[in-house]
């Protein structure tokens, strides 16, 4: 005899339907931004009532704080952890940067279009969340890792260490970002996800002038 469930509670698996409803709103938030998404529109994405969305997540901040906490914060943090375990070595570094953004993006489509809108924009909801806890500490162990590298005589010295992570950003997350526009304007439907990461080591290896 199957146990009746308790009342109010969903009939799908909660943990996989948790889920759903945090791809739901990620997709709201890349598309119309974080202010401007209702509970009514993540309801409608993912197919449910508002009220089920209450019940897993009470209201819209709450709801807002536990993407940022269970998908946006791991990401991050998970791209700098594969940073970090590529040492020292400069070369190693950029090609783990170039594979791990690539790797997020296409595992995550929502991210560039959010960090465009959330992080970079004048307002974004996540700039100084995102300034905070990710990028002022890791931006400044990066420029003096360049600027060491620099200093043996690894990388290219004209170069500024502060500029390096906006032009390693430059050619990866920002083209995603922007995707949809120049693939149409270039009719580059066929370009995929390794095309773009070798377009960017090539021309990283000979602009950063790497030496073992």
């Amino acid at each position: 005899m199957t146990k009746a469930r308790s009342p109010g509670r969903p009939a799908r698996d909660s943990a996989d339907l948790r889920h759903s409803l945090l791809d739901a709103a990620l997709v709201c938030y890349a598309r119309e931004g974080i202010a401007s998404t209702s509970v009514k529109a993540i309801a409608a994405e993912a197919g449910v009532t508002p009220a089920l969305l209450h019940y897993y997540f009470g209201n819209r901040d709450q709801l807002r704080d536990a993407v940022v906490g269970e998908r946006v914060l791991p990401l991050l943090a998970e791209v700098q952890q594969k940073l970090e375990a590529a040492g020292d070595d400069v070369g190693q570094f950029v090609t783990t940067f170039v594979a791990a953004m690539g790797e997020a993006v296409t595992q995550n489509p929502w991210w560039p279009a959010l960090w465009v809108r959330e992080v970079l924009s004048e307002g974004g909801a996540l700039r100084e969340l995102v300034i905070e806890q990710v990028v002022r500490d890791f931006t400044a162990v990066m420029t003096e890792r360049f600027a060491a590298a620099q200093r043996a005589g690894r990388l290219n010295a004209a170069l500024d260490p502060r500029l390096l992570i906006v032009s390693l950003l430059g050619l990866t997350l920002f083209p995603a970002a922007g995707s949809h526009i120049w693939r149409e304007a270039l009719g580059a439907d066929d370009i995929t996800s390794e095309d773009l990461q070798r377009h960017a080591l090539a021309l990283l290896s000979r602009g950063l002038e790497l030496q073992p």
